[in-house]
């Protein structure tokens, strides 16, 4: 059987990525992991300007899972061009950059900027970010901000473009359809939810910035609800992820209708864990007599 397989053109070794924010820039795992083993990674979220993000403390274990508040902490876009993206030249592997702004043009700017460098396979948008032109108004809730969002990055993009959805909103449908006909070549879905851990005994929030996001196993059956709903409404690929551990929740998020699967969480515990979970998902699928992991995709008998 085979694991290779393909998200928007770009050829990938296997089906699963390292999600944003928990892999960092990769380079900083070349000497645990074989980066070009792996199906690929999207870097941490890169901004306009450099951003220090919220004070700590910023994780917490919760059961079954973790809460952060990273306050979206990065180097710029412009010095990760110029620190971390000739380490990443040299990789074989799918490299993505993860993107945000809290304006359109914030988006497109980091964009620009990547787009005159080599190294990069396509960008990943994250639009769980407030709109300040709009009063606070989130991309990922509205989905009138989301498509102007979509549209502009699609002007200055020659590369693919995957759009990543928040679970925080009523439905998903009309965010998924709004970023498909904005342009987006596809969805990742999902981030994480908001969420609160309180001490009881000082009565404050366990978060330095109060409120964070919720990941990890507890949010992976609604994940996976939120990925065959996306999957149903659009045309276009959708990367899952949320809890994903093992090579069967893997096969889980394919058989709802991904393409391909972020892992997340899981890299805190052990930065190989990509990679075991994509031999896991190969044993999988080896037991289960599939002879391309292809033919998962979209399987789920309702």
């Amino acid at each position: 059987m085979t694991l290779e397989t393909t998200l928007c053109g770009i050829p990938l070794r296997n089906p699963v990525l390292a999600a944003s924010g928990t892999f960092g820039y990769g380079v900083e795992f070349a000497k645990q992991v074989d980066l070009n083993a792996l199906g690929g990674f999207v870097v941490k979220g890169l901004s306009r300007e450099p951003i220090e993000g919220n004070p700590p403390p910023r994780l917490y274990e919760s059961r079954c899972g973790m809460i952060n508040s990273i306050g979206l902490q990065n180097i710029g876009v412009r010095a990760f061009a110029k620190e971390k993206l000739p380490d990443l030249m040299k990789l074989r592997t799918a490299v993505f950059a993860n993107v945000f702004g809290h304006e359109p043009e914030d988006y497109a700017e980091v964009v620009r900027v990547l787009e005159d460098y080599p190294g990069i396979a396509g960008y990943e948008l994250n639009v769980s970010c407030p709109n300040t032109k709009h009063g606070g108004i989130f991309f990922s809730s509205d989905p009138a901000l989301l498509a102007e969002v979509v549209a502009t990055v699609k002007r200055v993009a020659r590369r693919p473009v995957l759009v990543k959805l928040s679970p925080n909103v009523g439905a998903i449908e009309p965010l998924a359809r709004a970023a498909e006909e904005s342009g987006a070549d596809a969805l990742s879905l999902v981030n994480t939810f908001i969420a609160l851990a309180i001490d009881a005994r000082t009565r404050r929030p366990r978060i330095g910035a109060g409120f964070g996001g919720l990941s990890g196993p507890a949010i992976k059956p609604i994940a996976l609800r939120l990925v065959h709903q996306a999957a149903r409404a659009v045309g276009i690929p959708v990367v899952g992820l949320g809890g994903i551990e093992t090579g069967e929740d893997a096969a889980e998020f394919l058989i709802a209708g991904a393409t391909a699967v972020e892992v997340g969480t899981a890299n805190f515990r052990d930065p190989a864990s990509v990679l075991r979970i994509a031999r896991e998902l190969g044993k999988f699928c080896r037991r289960e007599r599939v002879g391309a992991v292809s033919e998962l995709v979209g399987s789920l008998k309702m």
